[in-house]
């Protein structure tokens, strides 16, 4: 089983939208896959049309009252089943300071999954706290969005030396460029420069286009209500990426 975080220290560059629509195409191409929405403002949920509540909430899972599994919910797709968010997750970083080894309270929660999935997304809140050093520890690939301007490339740094100072595991990063407007000057050169300069930034560039955004109208990944956009196929070609990285 593996995990791919999609997570970066700022919010508000896509990491939603990454989440949902590779999950998607993962249970697509015939592998079982949960998503795990850890975000209190629970977008992913609202995306998939999966109420954000956990009974028990966050302490419940967090403190083993409750099984990771019993707290799983089925999608429209088959293949893919989610976790979804609850309000309390916004105290997740406090429930893991009160456990034994909190950084390692995320990956020990899914281990006992791995018979069930072949990977496991996890869409993560913006920020460093220690809810983002127990995703770290769980996680084999980060994948970061990051818009292409100089602050979120500054921030890209921050993540990589933010994750180099880790102890014990460290998970392999792969950033790309994220809501793209190619008629501004500095966008396209950065995403065509980052990739060149960097090899922990993917190829794959995704566009800022409206189809991504009619995802909250739709309640639906875009690969599936537009499989033929060009949103879509950006997705398709990160996905190929990432499946390349994980071996």
């Amino acid at each position: 089983m593996k995990i791919i975080a999609t997570y970066n220290i700022k919010g508000g560059v896509g990491k939603t939208a990454a989440a949902v629509n590779l999950s998607h195409l993962a249970a697509s191409g015939g592998m079982r896959v949960l998503l795990a929405d850890l975000d209190p403002q629970a977008a992913t949920s609202f995306l998939f049309r999966v109420r954000p509540r956990v009974k028990g909430g966050g302490a419940a899972l967090v403190c083993g009252n409750r099984d990771l599994d019993k707290a799983i919910k089925g999608t429209d797709f088959d293949g893919l089943d989610l976790l979804p968010a609850d309000f309390t997750f916004r105290n997740l970083a406090l429930l893991l300071d009160a456990t034994k080894r909190p950084a390692q309270r995320l990956a020990r929660l899914l281990r006992p999954l791995k018979a069930s999935y072949d990977v496991v997304f996890l869409d993560c809140p913006p920020g460093i706290s220690l809810l983002s050093e127990s995703v770290l520890y769980a996680a084999d690939l980060v994948l970061a969005p990051i818009i292409p301007t100089t602050l979120s490339v500054r921030t890209l740094d921050q993540l990589t030396e933010f994750i180099g100072g880790l102890d014990g595991h460290r998970p392999a990063v792969l950033a790309f460029c994220s809501m793209i407007d190619r008629r501004k000057r500095l966008h396209k050169e950065i995403a065509e420069r980052l990739p060149a300069e960097r090899d922990d930034v993917a190829a794959t560039a995704i566009p800022a286009l409206s189809m991504i955004e009619r995802m909250a109208v739709e309640r639906s990944p875009v690969t599936a209500f537009a499989p033929r956009s060009a949103a879509a196929r950006g997705y398709a070609g990160l996905w190929a990426e990432v499946r390349a990285r994980l071996g």
